[in-house]
């Protein structure tokens, strides 16, 4: 039987693709991931924005150096947007901008998801080539209204190595994969895939074990787009806010440019 009341999902004006970054499972790198693609696309020339879709714990101010950042706010047809901060050609987003850092933000459901809503809906992004969306690890609410609410052009999933990874990150494909809300699964991406020394780049040292990325990808059918490695700089790059050095290893600028390739 069909279903009588399709969900009709939202078309963004002026954004012409929307890639979503999901893994199931925190601690997976998935925002530098995230952030990653989006300084690859616009170091190709692309307009691009990245919204951080992750309400309870943003990550996008401290890695562009953004933290206590308060953005301005403009009106246009009656109705006021936020404009985004532009840090190395990227307009970014974030409730990490509206809400005091050393806050929880404590919403439930609802609240989030409207949280969601308004933070695309209310954001002067002008035209934007690609609007990368970093969610939240699990398969919540902000998952859930992404689905219903927007079109997307596709989901790149983030994981690491680890089966304890891996499974947590098969339950979240199973969701986008969903019949009447799911999305187009691009593909995974094996973050911390190895280790590899600064001096001795050549080296390889499987730290987090082997293989994951590859058994996602075989199970689902899908490709396995890129493989990034741990790099003794990549740490301090988020932490310090110093996202301009993150592909200044070639290893890590080669990852992200077959991730880039890959993409609608």
């Amino acid at each position: 039987m069909e279903n009588e009341n399709p969900i009709e999902k939202t078309k963004l004006r002026n954004i012409k693709k929307i890639i979503v970054v999901a893994s199931g499972k925190g601690g997976v790198g998935k925002s530098t991931v995230a952030a990653g693609i989006a300084m690859s696309l616009a170091g190709e020339g692309h307009s691009v924005g990245l919204l951080d879709a992750d309400i309870y714990g943003p990550s996008i101010p401290l890695m562009f150096n953004l933290v206590d950042k308060k953005p301005f706010v403009t009106e246009k047809n009656g109705q006021e947007y936020l404009v985004p901060f532009v840090k190395f050609g990227i307009k970014l987003m974030s409730i990490g901008f509206l809400i005091d850092p050393k806050q929880p933000v404590i919403w439930r459901g609802p609240l989030a998801a409207s949280g969601l809503k308004q933070l695309i809906n209310n954001t002067f992004w002008g035209n934007l080539d690609y609007l990368v969306i970093d969610t939240p690890p699990g398969t919540g609410d902000i998952h859930i209204t992404l689905l219903q609410s927007f079109e997307a052009d596709g989901v790149v999933f983030v994981t690491t190595p680890q089966q304890v990874s891996v499974a947590d990150v098969e339950k979240a494909m199973n969701m986008y994969s969903n019949k009447t809300i799911g999305i187009k699964i691009l593909g995974i991406v094996e973050n911390m895939a190895w280790f590899s020394p600064g001096k001795h780049p050549d080296e390889k040292y499987f730290i987090f074990g082997k293989g994951g990325g590859e058994k996602l990808a075989s199970g689902f059918n899908i490709p396995l787009l890129a493989q990034i490695p741990v790099t003794e700089t990549m740490s301090s790059t988020c932490d310090e806010g110093k996202m301009g050095d993150l592909l200044s290893d070639p290893q890590v600028s080669e990852a992200f440019r077959m991730l880039t390739e890959a993409l609608p």
